[in-house]
Parts: C-alpha cells; structure tokens; sequence
C-alpha cells in the first residue's frame, strides 16, 4: 500500500499525536508498506535516518501555541510540487486543521479514502486558549464537520469516541487504540536517572507530560502537600514542558513542597526517561484531558503501576488494585490512595501485573490498522 499521513504534529515536536503518528509511519514503513508524513517541519537535520518519505511545507510558530508550526501549504510551490508527484492509495488524518484538511482536499481530488483520527480533546483546547466558551463551541463545531468529510473515523479510546459523539458528531467511530514500543529496560539505567536527577532513597511519584493545568497536575500537587503534612517522605518527579511552568513553580512554592519536588522538563534521552519510570513507586497520572496516554501503557511496560481518574480515558486499561488504581478527581483521595499504594505490600506484584496485561505493541496495532486499510481501499474501489 502507499498510504499518506497527515498531521500537525510531528517531529521536531514530540508531544501525544505527534509521537503515535512517528510510531505510525515507522512501522508501516518496517512491514514493507510505502508511508510518507505531510507535516509542517522545520530546522529538522539530516533526514536519511528515517524508514518513511517526509513532505513537508512553509511553517512559522503559532503566537499562542509558542511550541507548535503552522503554515499555509497551498502557497508552498515546493509543497505542491511534491505533493503532485505522489500516487496515496488511502489517506489518514490525525488533525482537524491545516495538515487536516490538506488531506481531505487530496483524497477527494484523487479520489481515494479517508481515515481520519479523533485524538484530542478539542472544546477543552480551544475554552483554554480563548477563555470563551461560545468561540469553544464554534471551534467544536468545525471539528465535528471536518471528520464529517471522513470515510471513517477513528478514535482511540471508547472514552475519546464518546466524546467525539457528544460534540455532536452522527457517524460510526471506530476504536483503534495507540501501542507502544516494547522493550525491556537496562537496570543500569535506574540508576544513572537516580544519580542524574539527584535523587534520594524515598518512594518517588512520578508524573510525564505536559506542564499544562488541563492535565489535572495540581490535584499531584495538592495531594503531595497532604502526603507532607501527613509525614510521607517522598521524591515527586515532574518530567516535561508546557506552557504554565512558571504557574506550577509558584503553586509548588505555596504548598510548601519545593524540596520533594523536582521539576526536571523535557526528557529526550530515552534510557534517563525509561530510568525514571523504572525508578518511581508511582506513576501519577490524573488527566482527564487525555484520550489514551501512552505514558501510562509506558510506566506499565517499566513495572510502575498508575493512579488515574476513574471514568477517564486512562482508566479504561486499569483494573483497581490489580494492574494499577484509580481515585475520585478530588485531591483527598488521590492523597488517600497514594498513601495505602505505598503502604501495600503487593505494589511490586501489581506493577508486574500492569506490565502483563498494559502494553500492547505497534506492531500488533498496526496489523490491525493495515488490515482496516486495505479493507477501505477495496471497498472504495467497488471490490466489496
């Protein structure tokens, strides 16, 4: 198959969707299948360490999205040069905007499916960046009619499909879910995140993602400032960036928590990453925000067991007090479960069980994936 995948997210940028779209093309491209990336990207270095072909056009960073590129490709000559030459059986979209709808204008054009990906939670994006819930609900609107435009749609939790469906969207969504690269873990590399990080010997909790408020971060705090209150010496570990850094900083500053705290940003080096999943107790993940958190199916596939929300997405894979645990979205339980998962003496079995029954791999996903493909191909040539 030659198959064409659209995103707005994408390398150098390694946030959610443009990590399962890297994952995507990688290993379509390992199992023999033509895959190019149509993506805005820039100042990316050498090219020809990569298995899949990369289009990419004109780009310039959003004002109130400082970390992502956007552009304006119909304008991009090189762009449509390159895009003329290609000859996609099927495309598939992971966003709803530019690289969005460049992929729809190039299926209908050439007369070839769509998939299009239902991956974020776009109301509560767009509430946050504008303050303003009728621009929110415009915003939604749009999204819904762009997957309107889809042969099929996918979703990648049922959590993410039933939103998708309270926006007001009418169609069938499919539930394809992420995986995961699995890999066994060097045990020196524990370690080396231990010294590296400058941690001590008390139970580290762990949280991976975004240092973005919508990812539910300061019930991690508030839960903490209860857990010193109550005498529970731990290492909270905050990996990543975002945008309310400085906001987080400041709340970790009043609750008083600045020396079990460490706030450590943007990990790229994957053996300090996979160190400190190793290493945590905990992996504390209580967003309601995301859709299927690959952080999580990452901390199982280290032995760490997760606390989520219950009723979240992330919680779909978790089974309380078996493979992992959940709480109430409140602070207090959050706290209150944190506290007895360090206190149970089946912690390190429940990790090992999360590690059995979590992870699934790409390439079991992407055989399905394949497999939902060419089925689209055939059907929309009348082969069916």
């Amino acid at each position: 198959m030659k198959i064409g995948q659209f995103s707005d997210s994408f390398l150098p940028i390694i946030d959610g969707v443009g990590r399962v779209v890297y994952n995507y093309c990688e290993t379509i491209a390992n199992k023999g299948h033509e895959c190019t990336i149509v993506a805005p990207l820039d100042k990316f270095g050498y090219r020809g360490k990569f298995p899949f072909e990369i289009i990419d056009y004109y780009a310039r960073k959003v004002p109130i999205m400082s970390s992502y590129d956007a552009g304006l490709p119909p304008f991009d000559l090189h762009f449509n040069a390159r895009m003329d030459m290609t000859d996609f059986e099927i495309v598939h979209v992971h966003t709803p905007f530019i690289a969005g709808h460049e992929g729809i204008k190039y299926a209908k054009d050439r007369k070839i499916p769509i998939v299009g990906t239902f991956h974020s939670k776009y109301y509560d994006d767009f509430l946050q960046m504008t303050g303003s819930k009728t621009i929110a609900t415009i915003g939604t609107d749009m999204v819904v009619n762009f997957y309107n435009h889809c042969d099929e749609v996918w979703a990648v939790s049922e959590n993410s499909a039933d939103t998708l469906v309270s926006y007001g969207y009418k169609g069938n969504v499919e539930v394809m879910p992420n995986g995961m690269m699995i890999k066994e873990l060097d045990p020196s590399w524990a370690l080396k995140a231990k010294e590296h990080f400058g941690l001590n010997d008390d139970p580290i909790l762990l949280f991976v993602g975004q240092q973005n408020w919508k990812k539910n971060i300061e019930r991690v705090l508030e839960s903490c400032a209860l857990l010193k209150k109550d005498g529970v010496r731990f290492n909270l570990v905050l990996a990543g960036k975002g945008p309310h850094e400085g906001e987080i900083a400041a709340k970790i500053k009043e609750l008083k928590i600045e020396e079990e705290t460490h706030c450590v940003g943007h990990i790229l080096k994957e053996d300090l990453l996979s160190g400190l999943y190793a290493l945590a107790e905990l992996f504390v993940f209580p967003s309601l925000y995301d859709n299927a958190p690959m952080v999580v199916r990452e901390a199982a596939n280290a032995g760490t067991p997760s606390i989520v929300v219950e009723g979240s997405s992330s919680a779909e894979i978790i089974e309380d007090g078996v493979n992992g645990f959940t709480c109430k979205d409140d602070s207090e339980d959050l706290y209150r479960v944190i506290k007895n998962a360090l206190n149970n003496e089946k912690l390190e079995q429940i990790g090992q069980n999360a590690k059995n029954s979590i992870p699934q791999s790409w390439d079991e996903i992407i055989d399905l994936v394949l497999e939902r493909y060419q089925y689209l191909i055939d059907r929309h040539k009348g082969l069916l």
